[in-house]
């Protein structure tokens, strides 16, 4: 949308003097702070190229949506002044980038911004598959070829309200040289085309922008923006701010036109949407305590027609830039435009939902209804999932009409719960993997407390999900999303341990999970394995080659007889040459580790030498096998 639709803060009463004619920089200056961005360019262009001229060229392109000329004047920018300009341009080069789909550098610029990594395909891959829903879009179409139509919104049971340009007698806007917004009545066709216009009364529609209009549910009330009339001084800007205003349906007539208690001629109030009660006004503002340029903000309707304090929706909701446009739907789902939220570009639309009494975090409606420009002034009637939204993707303000169906996407999901086989008892901890048909991990997640795991997955795919536990043994379940399978699949991973599938592995009473062999020998101050010993290593070996998962910790122990030095040397040699004959029975290395104790674990209390019996000291003379995973 252009810039100078929906920042209707920023609106101004400009003189009448001829803004075409060219001047100096401090003309052009003027003009900038003004927001008559295109005389400015037109200045600026012909100016040396310093950083202030090139900075307020691009932001001028950029607020007009004149996104390659903002795009190549944002990078002349940062090539020829480089570390010296503010963190913001980053942000605005980057949403011009994203408004021609260059993801790719816009994320350069973005992760600076942000200061950590910003992914915007794979967020948006992402959104595909979460977002609640997918929107159908019909252009809606009128006789007069109008270049601004916006904010279409419900208004009674047949008609819909706007606000349009189309009134060529109004004044002209300086910015556009378009006529001032005025709102308008009309009904729409089965085909999506507008008839029966009509513009509301003088009382309504003024000199000045009027727009988005939204009705209480008995359509006796009518809220909606104006600009003022009068000029505000702020920061040496003469800014003609919005204001939000409220009219009353008397004897078919509307009259009684108010501005909202809580209006200031220092800052704005615009967009405003009213709760199906009509005890809430939702609206956005720039107003003192606002977190970035324009928040979301909620004030009370009182029962005596008064209003209570605004109140700022919060961090996440708002970000410290642009949310607007707000809509608070029947079933309380707030709707509302943002460029702070990561998305397609410009503004896209997003939805939150009340949960215990705040909104949780915003999810963005995704491609179907976003585009890489602006996408705002969303509308919708829950019950018959039908509305309408307004966009700027065609380069002019048009109005959309949508219905909406159940993303089935979000429906393509594989869950479960990680089980003991035998006890059937949960295993919080355990890891769960998704595979691709590749054999590549692509999602993977520890269970938590209740040992549940859920992966979002795609149609016509095949995939493996597998469940792993230290000392269990892994298991695989295969299954396919394609025509043949399902959408939605259940699978209850059964692990069991090895200590229960095998005999010869116990658990000790320090809970360490082992392979328990006949006791291997070694020649006296020798290392090397013997026939009698590579016979019971063999056991290890066939049970390895069983399970191709498991590894295994060697570890080799002397008695406490002899030099403590000299134990722990040989003990380290007798495990490395353990570990290396397994090696040479075909296990993988890597599933191998050999360490040496020494005499440092002895199993009972002979610790010293002359205390115990020749069968006491042989007890810890032993090598060991415990299960690692």
């Amino acid at each position: 949308m252009k810039k100078h639709i929906y920042i209707l803060a920023s609106l101004l009463l400009v003189s009448g003097m001829s803004l075409a004619q060219k001047g100096n920089v401090k003309r052009a200056n003027k003009l900038f702070e003004m927001r008559a961005y295109v005389e400015a360019a037109e200045i600026y262009e012909t100016k040396d190229r310093t950083q202030e001229v090139l900075q307020n060229l691009a932001d001028s392109y950029y607020y007009n949506t004149k996104l390659q000329k903002a795009i190549k004047t944002y990078r002349e920018l940062f090539v020829s002044y480089g570390d010296s300009i503010d963190i913001e341009f980053h942000f605005r080069f980057a949403q011009a980038l994203k408004g021609v789909k260059d993801y790719k550098e816009a994320d350069v610029h973005l992760s600076r911004y942000y200061n950590q990594r910003i992914n915007t395909p794979a967020f948006l891959e992402l959104t595909e598959k979460t977002t609640p829903h997918t929107f159908k879009l019909e252009q809606i179409t009128s006789d007069t070829g109008t270049n601004s139509d916006f904010g279409m919104s419900f208004y009674g049971d047949d008609k819909v309200v706007f606000a349009s340009t189309r009134n060529s007698e109004s004044p002209s806007y300086s910015w556009n040289k378009l006529p001032y917004l005025d709102l308008y009545s009309g009904t729409l066709t089965p085909d999506g085309k507008l008839e029966n216009v009509m513009p509301f009364s003088d009382e309504i529609n003024t000199d000045s922008h009027e727009s988005n209009a939204v009705f209480s549910k008995d359509g006796n009330t009518m809220y909606f923006n104006r600009t003022n009339n009068s000029r505000a001084k702020t920061e040496e800007d003469r800014i003609a701010h919005v204001q939000i205003f409220k009219a009353e349906l008397v004897n078919g007539n509307w009259t009684n036109v108010k501005e909202l208690p809580f209006n200031s001629m220092k800052y704005s109030c615009e967009h405003p949407s009213i709760s199906k009660d009509g005890k809430t006004l939702y609206f956005a503002s720039d107003m003192p305590g606002t977190i970035g340029g324009f928040d979301i903000y909620k004030v009370a309707v009182n029962d005596d027609g008064t209003y209570g304090e605004p109140e700022n929706l919060g961090a996440k909701v708002n970000t410290k830039h642009r949310e607007q446009f707000p809509y608070i739907s029947d079933l309380g789902v707030l709707y509302f435009a943002s460029d702070g939220h990561l998305g397609y570009g410009g503004l896209d639309v997003f939805r939150s939902n009340l949960v215990n009494g705040s909104f949780d975090t915003p999810v963005n409606l995704g491609s179907s209804i976003n585009s890489s420009l602006d996408d705002f002034a969303y509308v919708i009637k829950e019950n018959s999932n039908k509305g309408f939204v307004s966009s700027n993707r065609s380069g002019f303000d048009r109005l959309y009409g949508f219905g909406r169906e159940e993303n089935i996407l979000t429906k393509y999901l594989v869950e479960g719960i990680v089980l003991d086989k035998n006890s059937k008892k949960i295993l919080p901890g355990s890891l769960v993997s998704l595979f691709d048909d590749a054999g590549n991990v692509i999602q993977d997640s520890i269970v938590g407390a209740k040992a549940d795991y859920l992966f979002k997955i795609e149609p016509n795919k095949k995939y493996k999900v597998r469940g792993t536990r230290k000392a269990y043994i892994p298991q695989d379940v295969e299954f396919s999303t394609d025509s043949k399978g399902k959408i939605q699949h259940n699978i209850y991973l059964t692990l069991e341990s090895f200590a229960d599938a095998e005999e010869r592995v116990k658990q000790n009473e320090k809970g360490e999970v082992q392979v328990e062999l006949e006791k291997i020998y070694f020649d006296f101050d020798k290392s090397n394995i013997r026939n009698d010993a590579a016979t019971i290593l063999n056991v290890l070996v066939d049970l390895m080659k069983k399970y191709p998962s498991m590894e295994i910790e060697v570890s080799a122990h002397t008695d406490a007889r002899g030099n403590d030095q000299y134990n722990l040397d040989l003990s380290k040699r007798r495990a490395a040459s353990t570990l290396e004959y397994l090696v040479s029975q075909g296990i993988d290395r890597n599933r191998l580790k050999s360490i040496g104790y020494g005499e440092m674990q002895p199993l009972n209390e002979c610790v010293k030498e002359g205390i115990c019996k020749e069968e006491e000291y042989d007890i810890n003379r032993r090598c060991e096998f415990t299960i690692l995973n």
